[in-house]
Order: C-alpha cells, then sequence, then structure tokens
C-alpha cells in the first residue's frame, strides 16, 4: 500500500518529532488515511507494539488496515472478535493475517485497563504504543492509566479532532503535528465535496444548558426530542433530498433511534437502531447487512461519531445537537470519504449544528496549549440559509448560488441587523447615520457657530475647535486606512461592507464618525490586520 504525499510527510514528521518527543499527536481530517500512516508505522517498528482503541468497529477496521499493509497481528480481546476480523481479512485481501505470536498487537482500552494487573511484564517490552482518536487521552483517565504500562516505549496519538468537549488540555502529548486541512484534501480529491441542507425542526436548544462534560444535558435532549416532530421531519427530508440512498442519522437517544427506525423502515428504506447499548453482535450483523445494501439507514445514539470507515455512505442526517465541535467534525466527516460514482456527500441538518459550529473544512490551527477550538476569523463569511432550497453557503452575498433565490429583507433599520449591509438599512437610518459623519466633516467655523451665537467664552469655543481638529485629523488617517483595506478586498461594495463589520465591529459610516480615541484605535487594527 503506497502513502500518498501527505501521508510520507506526515510520517517523517513524526519519526523527526520522536528525536526530542516521547509522545506525539498528528492530526489530520476525518478520512485523511491516519489509520493507513499508522499502519505504515508499525510495520517498520522494531520490538513489541500495540495499537489501541475503544471500539469494537475501530478495532476491526484497524485490523482490516494493518492487513492490507500485510502485517500480522494478534488481537488483545475476545476470541469471536479475532475470529470476526479475520473472515473480513479473507474477504477483503484474500487470507487471514492474524497471529498470536506477532509483535504488533491491536487491543481494547477497555480489555487493557481490565486486565493490566498480568500485562506488566508484557507492558515493560513494549517500545510502541499508538493511541487511535487519541483526543480521549488524559494522563488521569483510563487512556492514560493504560499509557503508563508502557514506561519504555514512544507514543503516537492520532485524531482528527485535538480537542475535548469539556476543554481539558491532551496533557500526555508534548509535539502535535498538524497535516493539510479538510478543504485542501477535498481540492485534491482525497476526499469528497459535500452539500448542506438546513432542513426544518421544531427541536429547540434555547432553553437546554451545557453541562460540564461540555454538550448539551442527555436527559433534556431526549426531552426535547420526544416533545418535537423530529421523526418525521428526518424521514420526510431523506425522501425529498437523499431517496434511497445509504445513510448515517445521528440521535438524542436510543428510544428516538428506535421509532425512526421504524418510520423510516415503514416508508420503504430498511434501517437499524444502533447505540452504545446494543450488543457487539447486533452492531456487527447490522454493519455487515449495510454494507451489503441490505439496510439503507444506521440510525445511531453517538455510535458512529468517531472512527467508523466506510465510504458509500452518501448523506449524514443530524437530528441531535451538539454544542461539542469535535463531535460535530467528526460526525460530519462521515460522509466525505470518496467513492466511484459518488459525487458530493450530503449532510441535512435538523438541529443547526452547521450554523452553530460553522463548516468543518475552514482552515483551524490547532495546538496543545489549550483544550479549546481555536476562535473563528471574524472576517469569514457568515453563512447562509436558502429559504427555497434549504442549501447553506459561506457568502457576503444573499443570492444562492444553487437556485438563485435571493431573501426580502424587512425592517431592518439597524446596522447590527444587517451585519453593516448598509444598503439594507431603512432610508431613516441611513440618514441618521450620514448626519454623523457630515458633523466630523464640517469646518471648525460651522462647528462653533452655535457656541458664538449664544455667546460662550472664548476658552469653551477654543477647546471645542481644538477637539474637532483632533478629531477630523484622526479621521483623515482612518479613512485612509479605510480605503487602503477596501482597495485589498476583492468583493463588491456590499459585501466589503458585510466584511468590514464582521472584522472590526463597526459598520464603514459608524466608523466614519468616531472621535478620535476610538478612531485612532480602529486605524492600529487595520493597519495590524495587513500583516
Amino acid at each position: 500500500m503506497k502513502l500518498r504525499n501527505y501521508q510520507e510527510q506526515n510520517k517523517r514528521d513524526i519519526y523527526d518529532a520522536w528525536d526530542d518527543h516521547r509522545f506525539v499527536l498528528s492530526v489530520l481530517p476525518t478520512g485523511a488515511g491516519k489509520t493507513v500512516i499508522f499502519s505504515s508505522i508499525l510495520a517498520e517498528a522494531k520490538g513489541l507494539s500495540v495499537v489501541i482503541a475503544h471500539r469494537r468497529e475501530i478495532l476491526g477496521q484497524i485490523s482490516l488496515a494493518l492487513a492490507k499493509y500485510g502485517v500480522k497481528h494478534s488481537i488483545l480481546g475476545p476470541v469471536k472478535a479475532a475470529r470476526e476480523f479475520a473472515e473480513r481479512h479473507r474477504e477483503e485481501v484474500g487470507r487471514a493475517w492474524i497471529d498470536p505470536n506477532a509483535s504488533v498487537c491491536v487491543a481494547s482500552v477497555d480489555t487493557i485497563q481490565a486486565r493490566r494487573d498480568t500485562l506488566g511484564g508484557w507492558g515493560e517490552q513494549v517500545r510502541l504504543w499508538v493511541q487511535d482518536e487519541a483526543h480521549h487521552v488524559l494522563t488521569s483517565n483510563k487512556w492514560g492509566k493504560v499509557a503508563s504500562l508502557f514506561p519504555n516505549a514512544k507514543g503516537l496519538g492520532v485524531t482528527a479532532t485535538p480537542i475535548r468537549a469539556d476543554k481539558k488540555k491532551l496533557g500526555l502529548f508534548t509535539k502535535l503535528i498538524q497535516g493539510p486541512g479538510q478543504r485542501q484534501l477535498i481540492d485534491e480529491n482525497y476526499l469528497t465535496d459535500y452539500r448542506i441542507f438546513a432542513a426544518a425542526s421544531d427541536l429547540s436548544v434555547e432553553k437546554l444548558s451545557v453541562t460540564p462534560s461540555g454538550d448539551f444535558n442527555r436527559l433534556k435532549l431526549a426531552e426535547a426530542s420526544e416533545r418535537s416532530h423530529i421523526v418525521g421531519d428526518v424521514v420526510e427530508h431523506y425522501h425529498k433530498i437523499a431517496p434511497g440512498e445509504m445513510g448515517v442519522t445521528f440521535v438524542t437517544d436510543v428510544k428516538t433511534a428506535g421509532v425512526l427506525a421504524e418510520e423510516f423502515t415503514r416508508s420503504g428504506v430498511p434501517a437499524a437502531a444502533l447505540s452504545a447499548k446494543s450488543s457487539d453482535e447486533e452492531r456487527a450483523t447490522a454493519l455487515r447487512a449495510f454494507r451489503n445494501g441490505e439496510l439503507k439507514q444506521l440510525v445511531n445514539v453517538d455510535l458512529f461519531g468517531e472512527g467508523f470507515d466506510l465510504p458509500e455512505i452518501r448523506v449524514v442526517a443530524f437530528a441531535r445537537p451538539t454544542a461539542s465541535y469535535g463531535l460535530y467534525c467528526q460526525q460530519f466527516g462521515r460522509v466525505l470519504r470518496p467513492a466511484e460514482g459518488k459525487g458530493a456527500g450530503k449532510i441535512i441538518d435538523h438541529v443547526g449544528n452547521v450554523l452553530r459550529h460553522g463548516l468543518p473544512d475552514k482552515p483551524v490551527k490547532w495546538s496543545l496549549e489549550t483544550g479549546r477550538k481555536p476562535k473563528d476569523d471574524p472576517s469569514e463569511p457568515p453563512l447562509r440559509t436558502c429559504l427555497e432550497c434549504f442549501q447553506v453557503w459561506e457568502s457576503y452575498s444573499r443570492e444562492c448560488p444553487h437556485c438563485g433565490f435571493i431573501a426580502e429583507v424587512r425592517g431592518r433599520s439597524l446596522p447590527e441587523q444587517v451585519e453593516g449591509e448598509l444598503s439594507e438599512l431603512t432610508p431613516e437610518a441611513l440618514a441618521t447615520m450620514r448626519a454623523d459623519v457630515a458633523r466630523v466633516d464640517c469646518s471648525v467655523e460651522e462647528i462653533t457657530a452655535p457656541l458664538k451665537y449664544v455667546g460662550a467664552p472664548n476658552v469653551a469655543i477654543w477647546g471645542l475647535a481644538a477637539k474637532h481638529r483632533e478629531r477630523q485629523s484622526a479621521q483623515e488617517v482612518l479613512r485612509f486606512y479605510m480605503a487602503a483595506w477596501g482597495g485589498r478586498i476583492d468583493l463588491d461594495i456590499n459585501a466589503k461592507q458585510i466584511r468590514f463589520y464582521r472584522e472590526f465591529g463597526v459598520d464603514v459610516l459608524s466608523a466614519q464618525a468616531l472621535g478620535r480615541p476610538d478612531a485612532q484605535l480602529l486605524t492600529e487594527r487595520i493597519i495590524n490586520g495587513f500583516g
């Protein structure tokens, strides 16, 4: 199996990082081939090595990737799972690569944790451990405790999202290596592009609190789902947008999953409901039927958000709101793996996850210094939802690029309501704002005339005149740099106004009416933005 260029580079970066760091974290988008990269590294490893995951489906995919790389490996887990993996090897590569005496071991984190008292001698011999979905690892939790079982080993963690919903730092790793972003991989045809449909639903999270875990309260989510019409909405929009296509739907709770799967099946779409409460046998049987096309929908509760690799998935539906950016990106990524004849993957978002978190392919600079997602660039175009075709796009224009629909703007009177797009303001609001700018542009004689008329002392007149000159001077400099900023932006005038407002927090007319201190501060921000 030949590595792609960016995968080769990522592998070299990992080896280089190990010269100075024992525990290295590699970050690549969902579908970029993290398993392929560490399979290549394991194939070259000297001595004993172990790769760790937390779900049977992920363990099976790792085992298959090693088989495709020609790497013999043992399975530390149930004998039934090893037999199942071996059968998958025979189907995909013609022979089984599972060998109890192999130097590479594929293991469940729970199995190691349960047997840690008997694995100490083996753990001391391990020279390399690899942790899949490494955003789970904290020094104090079970993943960190399992890592401590290998005191003589180098460590490699891989993940698409090096953050946790609870904002805790991934403190075990000391070096982060970031590969190409999702958009680059889409543009280079390593991932499929996508279309987003913001389908209507009455499942609301407005009154739901975010728990210390970093996501919405599970019980409250389930109650909100039961009160809503989400089941009917999901089935209806699936038939409208992606009829007959293989899909995964994420829901809030086990009860909703069961009801939705039944509704799908009743409408002619064979479906299964799965969750962490489903047995290994149930999950394996459903996945086999799904791969064979006997099932068209897997309705699940937070089960296939990580590591689930099936390129044939053509549609993902969000019926489960999440406050976690990492979970959102993982779930979104299920539809991005390319397959022959697939075209763009479809995201049907019933719960506002896309508008809540933004597009997952925007550039993100990850860091180990914080457990949080880096702040968004305020100058990024807003996300808009078409009221005609329900598709979402990133644009400063109100015209939908998919169907050409232009939403009518009504009742807009303040800049804050329209993100600085001044052409949408009412004539009365514009007149008031232009009057404020005109006052700045008045001559000293005009600005001091009222004081002279009432016979104010000269010191008051001179003070007002000096203050006005300072304001005009500051505004002259500010307007020069505003013009320079606008000249660098290749957008129409309305789009420039919106971007200026998003980047600097003030519309262009209000900026031209600022007093001296605020005008100087804004000038500094514009200059700093030139880079």
